[in-house]
């Protein structure tokens, strides 16, 4: 078998799921497993937070058939509504909890032919402009669909733009356009995303939705998952597989773009862009091996990679290298890339193993 596993650590998922309830105190809380919960594996994650979680949420009514086939009975939030008239009727027998974001999706509502009526979200466009409806037209929207047959109950979403700047002032701006909506009766409101919920506390609400914090990666640029109380759950390790000497004045990888400076000791990796790799990290990105940081050496290939073990002596084939995890976080390497680490977890690709403990 290829010396190439992502490995999932449950106890750090839970950790940081309680962690930010802890943040939203009283709070419950929608875990966004969206992605392939970021890649790490939906059923897996879901199945791990099942005891803990108050709900889950989702993009698509795909992602929310394999959070039920996990878990009968449990909301699960789609964050996008439906896209077809006919799917409707799917999240009804799904016993979705339905995020309406426009006029034509409240209209569809109101004309669908459901067994059951959904908890609906109706979506406030507070200053992104992605999705979402002006404040008059959820008000119009709100009037259509209050005592609607296909309606149990209303609830108010938005989404932030920039919270992960918490001094940017359009923060102030889309909490004061969702609070301007506080005389509808509404059962419950959602606003806070991971970056809300570890830095702007008035945007709590009844329920939070926290994403990459879950996954313990950061949703800041300038601190740290650690500094944030939480723990990284993803570890991509691959191995050496090769290791030879170059000399000075001889090139390695594609293009020739890293030349020896020095008799160099350049070892194989068994990891590429084709498995989830950044393919742009450049030379001198870090790797960990035996406990110690080790630079990249030219491009990124499809299956394979290059380090400089020249002053790592010891290091030899069969070795573990960490691609990212505890040593060398998902984060660093991010940022190394000019990416950041949302990105990263959800392009591990298929062909990698989840391994899960």
């Amino acid at each position: 078998m290829r010396p190439l596993v992502a490995t999932i650590d449950l106890a750090a998922l839970r950790h940081n799921y309680l962690h930010a309830k802890a943040c939203a105190a009283g709070r419950k809380a929608f875990a966004v497993v969206k992605a392939n919960a970021y890649g790490h594996g939906a059923a897996q994650v879901v199945a791990a937070l099942s005891g803990v979680a108050d709900g889950f949420a989702v993009a698509c009514l795909e992602e929310a058939e394999i959070v039920r086939s996990v878990h009968p009975s449990i909301r699960i939030l789609l964050l996008e509504g439906c896209f077809e008239a006919e799917e409707y009727q799917q999240a009804s027998v799904l016993n979705l909890d339905l995020v309406v974001q426009g006029e034509a999706q409240c209209a569809a509502l109101r004309h669908a032919v459901v067994p059951n009526p959904f908890s609906v979200w109706l979506k406030l466009d507070s200053g992104m402009h992605r999705l979402g409806m002006s404040a008059s037209g959820l008000r119009d929207c709100f009037t259509l669909l209050h005592h609607h047959p296909n309606v149990a109950e209303l609830n108010l979403i938005s989404h932030f733009a920039c919270a992960d700047e918490p001094d940017h002032p359009l923060n102030a701006q889309q909490l004061a356009a969702f609070v301007g909506l506080e005389d509808l009766p509404f059962v419950a409101r959602s606003l806070a995303n991971s970056a809300a919920v570890l830095s702007i506390s008035a945007a709590h609400q009844d329920w939070i939705r926290p994403g990459i914090m879950l996954y313990g990666a950061s949703p800041f640029a300038e601190r740290s998952a650690a500094a944030l109380g939480l723990q990284p759950v993803m570890s991509l390790t691959a191995a050496l597989i090769a290791i030879r000497e170059v000399p000075v004045g001889e090139s390695v990888g594609y293009g020739a773009t890293w030349v020896a400076q020095r008799p160099s000791r350049i070892g194989t990796v068994s990891c590429g862009y084709a498995d989830g790799y950044p393919r742009h990290a450049p030379s001198g990105t870090s790797v960990v091996i035996r406990g110690q940081h080790v630079p990249l050496a030219g491009r990124v290939s499809m299956d394979m990679l290059a380090v400089d073990l020249t002053d790592l002596p010891e290091a030899k084939v069969g070795d573990a290298v960490e691609l990212w995890g505890r040593h060398m976080l998902v984060d660093d390497l991010a940022q190394r890339c000019g990416t950041i680490g949302y990105e990263l977890l959800t392009k591990v690709t298929p062909r990698v193993p989840r391994q899960y403990r």
